[in-house]
């Protein structure tokens, strides 16, 4: 991994994104596709996790946050530098760069950070248990990524999970029914609320670039009138069922099956 991190670092520019506690410096390929470069959609997300308006609600001293999507991993670094501990997930290709820049902005790092890969709609057990931040950037660009995107966030997702998603109105081609799309996907299963400007950077901000909050709905755990629960054979699972109105129906290995009740 070591030669492929120098390799990246002979084909690369370099771009600085001041933060509270100094700058960092992040690489850009010069050779490859939309992961390799900064967009202005992740230096707005980037920025926002320092803004007044989500500091002073959500501090990232000692979350555990992942990024999906990561390319260059400045919005992951970001977070890092702000206390969190951070996985940054993209194709096998791209983890070289963000390794790169993670070895450039150690100094900026207060919380922990870390590269792995992650295509999405694969299994995410390895990255489990939920964390409480998803960060994800400019990611809504393909039609055939759309659903793997959305199931990973579901897969990634727990009760406490929230998920900052920024992304640029584009209008060209296919993509503003691209995007209306990924907001159907998105609907099923969040609560989405945009976060205005004036809640935002009072510089990283622009009218085409939107953010978004998403949080799980409850019931999206349980779409179908009977879903299994992993229970381990633990207590504390069966209460949480029975605050989602669910019953118990009859063990099954180290499952139980619960039902929801009549009328939820």
């Amino acid at each position: 991994m070591a030669a492929e991190v120098d390799d990246f670092s002979d084909h690369s520019f370099e771009r600085e994104i001041e933060c509270k506690d100094g700058i960092l410096r992040i690489k850009q390929a010069e050779v490859g596709d939309e992961s390799c470069v900064v967009w202005d959609a992740a230096l707005v997300l980037a920025k926002y996790l320092q803004a007044e308006h989500f500091c002073s609600k959500d501090r990232l001293e000692n979350k555990q946050v992942i990024e999906l999507g990561a390319g260059t991993g400045v919005v992951g670094l970001m977070a890092a530098s702000c206390g969190a501990h951070v996985c940054c997930t993209d194709l096998p290709e791209v983890v070289p760069l963000i390794e790169l820049n993670r070895t450039i902005n150690q100094h900026m790092i207060t919380g922990t950070f870390m590269a792995n890969s992650l295509k999405w709609g694969q299994d995410v057990s390895t990255f489990q248990p939920s964390p409480d931040l998803i960060l994800v950037a400019d990611c809504i660009y393909y039609e055939e990524s759309l659903e793997p995107l959305v199931s990973t966030l579901c897969d990634l997702s727990g009760a406490n999970t929230t998920v900052l998603i920024s992304y640029e109105e584009r209008t060209t081609g296919s993509k503003p029914l691209l995007e209306k799309k990924f907001h159907q996907f998105v609907r099923e299963h969040f609560t989405v609320e945009k976060i205005p400007q004036e809640q935002q950077d009072p510089v990283y901000h622009s009218p085409d670039i939107h953010l978004l909050k998403l949080k799980e709905k409850l019931n999206n755990r349980f779409p179908e009138r009977m879903a299994m629960c992993w229970a381990n054979k633990e207590k504390q699972h069966v209460s949480y069922a029975m605050k989602l109105n669910l019953r118990f129906v009859a063990p099954q290995g180290n499952h139980i099956c619960i039902q929801r009740l009549e009328g939820q």
